[in-house]
């Protein structure tokens, strides 16, 4: 696991979009996993910029999406499949058949999760991951006590509404090739710090990334803050070749 701080969200953001780039470019059919919720905007903004400005091509890739509320349909202004083409795909030129969401208004939730889980096996699985982190270190929507070796799934939410979802789960994101976490500001210091340092648990999901073989985590001062080996994940990043950086 790399730990990448950085001096805030925008810089740490731009740093991840970066490696995304590269992989696009050097696999122009790369197949990524995508996240949601106001962390990963600042990333998906930079990677419109260089679609804009840089002629990044999306063209030839394949998505995935960590999840999606049950009972919402896709037009739904809170559903993650307005989200993503909000916030990202209307400004890109991904083909939309490559696009895959959870369909949170199927009618047989388990052949939806089968099929989602051999679609990914199907598209030779996932080159990157992108994953936020919540306050008790969820990934996705695996809950602390989540099975690590679970895959997408249907999960009940913690006094929610929707009560329901339709998740990857912890053994698919670990399945990926690459992942990347964004975490940012005082809100997340805990569970970095937990995930990061702490033992591998299910109580902390996100811990398990300890355990994958190309991890990085991209994250501000303020989520740095209980670091304990802060400068030195600092002296690392700032120490390697050029040609390492966005790798």
């Amino acid at each position: 696991m790399e730990i990448i701080i950085q001096q805030n969200k925008q810089t740490a953001s731009v740093a991840a979009a970066r490696v995304v780039a590269r992989l696009v470019r050097e696999k122009p059919d790369a197949v990524l996993g995508l996240a949601t919720g106001s962390t990963p905007l600042p990333l998906y903004a930079e990677l419109i910029r260089m679609h804009r400005e840089e002629g990044l091509d999306f063209s030839a890739v394949t998505t995935f999406n960590l999840d999606e509320y049950v009972g919402l349909e896709k037009e739904h202004e809170q559903s993650y499949h307005s989200f993503m083409w909000q916030n990202f795909f209307s400004h890109i030129n991904i083909n939309p058949d490559k696009i895959n969401i959870p369909d949170g208004m199927t009618t047989d939730v388990p052949a939806c999760c089968a099929a989602y889980e051999q679609a990914i096996i199907n598209a030779g699985g996932i080159d990157l991951q992108i994953l936020g982190i919540g306050s008790d270190g969820h990934i996705g929507f695996n809950e602390p006590t989540s099975s690590f070796a679970s895959r997408t799934r249907i999960k009940t939410l913690t006094q929610k509404v929707p009560r329901h979802c339709i998740t990857m789960g912890i053994g698919t994101i670990m399945a990926a090739r690459s992942s990347i976490m964004l975490a940012f500001g005082e809100g997340k210091t805990e569970a970095i710090a937990a995930m990061v340092e702490g033992p591998v648990a299910a109580m902390v999901p996100a811990s398990i990334l300890q355990h994958h073989p190309n991890a990085k985590v991209f994250i501000d001062d303020a989520a740095a803050a209980q670091l304990k080996r802060a400068d030195y994940y600092r002296w690392v990043y700032a120490g390697k070749p050029d040609w390492q950086q966005d790798a």
